[in-house]
């Protein structure tokens, strides 16, 4: 494969690993999101007409497109989850410059209209579509399943297409790279869903074939219509969103008129310096290892990191608000110098290079612990300085690793 997209359901999580993945492989990266649309607002949450919403593949053209996917990603966690992430169709017509789309799986709105014989309905919903995405934008999905359902979709979709001249596109829906991948794709939707190999009732894939399939085996299977596959490369080449990273975006902080922003830093350590160590502040131990600390991060160009996370430490002190650093950058006199952390390093030998190298050039990492029930004042105090929209909250995730997985001898109690 020479492109690749990747279209989780409701969420671009992984949109930056994938990125660097692919490109590192010199596979061309296509930006998308597997949008859940409401059947009616996304506001609108009663169980008996929005509990299922539809299916909406999206890939991102250009970097408006891939702005939209995150707002219309976004708004579907924020305002419109009702079981899923959802938007709906206000929402979508106003954040579609950019985008591609298809009518997805078996659970798109114009593959359920056709699953359920409502003809007319698969035709007004890809007329608005059309509409909605402009010429050339919009494209009616076909997939190959053991699904009984799908064939016969399959067939109305392509009748669909030639009345009206909408172009076809052949996927895959693809859970897991390779064939043999299935049985441990199964194992993770039990864990997912809280169920054993042995239930029958549960929640599980029709077949092996939801696995990255081969060109020749797309060719194979989508032969009586070719236009279907050719349209998977138009589609490729006209997706160019470039998410390298060529520097940090960090807030501007306003520093006095006359100062910049290392000026300005410089000045804070020294003051901070004699209320702090006013016995050895002119020491050369002390000076050497300031002006060095200070040149590697004005080098850096992290300058106003210091200065942001100062005056949220500043903050936090003047509200009496319990705050405590915690890691490499205890490390740094600077950060001592800033009231950041009342670790003086030289006293414990604690290197600057841990936390901060020019010869790795990575975001320093300053860890700030809160009292969690005044941790939201900290974050309110953000918002009203540099703007919420410059301010967000990170998500941890848990991952399966192979040591945190273990099965029980039956034969030995306390074996595994």
């Amino acid at each position: 494969m020479n492109a690749l997209a990747l279209t989780d359901h409701g969420t671009m999580f992984g949109t930056l690993d994938f990125f660097k993945a692919a490109t590192t492989e010199g596979i061309k990266p296509i930006i998308g999101l597997e949008a859940y649309v409401a059947p009616r607002s996304m506001l609108d949450k009663d169980v008996s007409r929005d509990k299922k919403p539809y299916h909406l593949l999206l890939l991102a053209k250009n970097m408006t497109g891939y702005k939209n996917l995150l707002k219309i990603a976004s708004v579907s966690q924020l305002e419109g989850f009702y079981y899923h992430p959802r938007v709906d169709k206000a929402y979508l017509s106003e954040h579609t410059e950019g985008l591609i789309g298809t009518s997805a799986c078996l659970a798109g709105e114009i593959p359920r209209a056709l699953n359920d014989n409502d003809l007319a309905k698969a035709e007004s919903s890809l007329t608005w579509y059309k509409e909605v995405f402009g010429p050339g934008n919009f494209y009616l999905e076909l997939q190959d399943h053991n699904i009984p359902e799908l064939f016969r979709v399959n067939r109305l979709m392509v009748e669909l297409a030639k009345k009206t001249n909408t172009p076809l596109v052949a996927t895959n829906d693809v859970h897991y790279a390779r064939k043999e991948d299935a049985d441990l794709q199964d194992i993770l939707l039990c864990v997912q869903t809280g169920k054993l190999l042995s239930d029958t009732n549960r929640m599980r894939m029709s077949d092996d074939s939801y696995y990255l399939r081969s060109p020749e085996e797309m060719q194979s299977i989508f032969s009586q219509v070719p236009e279907a596959l050719t349209n998977t490369v138009l589609i490729a080449e006209q997706c160019e969103v470039d998410l390298t990273r060529s520097s940090y975006h960090l807030p501007k902080f306003e520093v006095p008129e006359g100062q910049s922003p290392e000026s300005f830093l410089l000045d804070l350590c020294q003051k901070g310096l004699r209320q702090n160590i006013p016995d050895r502040v002119d020491s050369p131990e002390i000076q050497e290892r300031l002006k060095y600390e200070l040149g590697v991060i004005n080098q850096m160009g992290f300058a106003e990191y210091f200065l942001i996370v100062w005056d949220l430490c500043r903050f936090s002190r003047e509200r009496n608000i319990w705050y405590n650093v915690r890691g490499s950058g205890n490390g740094s006199l600077v950060a001592f110098a800033l009231d950041i952390t009342s670790v003086e390093p030289l006293s414990y030998h604690l290197l600057f290079e841990r936390f901060l190298n020019p010869d790795r050039i990575t975001m320093p990492d300053i860890d700030l612990d809160y009292q969690d029930d005044r941790r939201a004042e900290v974050m309110e105090y953000c918002n009203q300085k540099y703007g919420a929209d410059k301010v967000a909250q990170i998500i941890t995730f848990g991952t399966l690793a192979a040591r945190g997985c273990w099965t029980r001898d039956e034969h030995s109690p306390g074996g595994s």
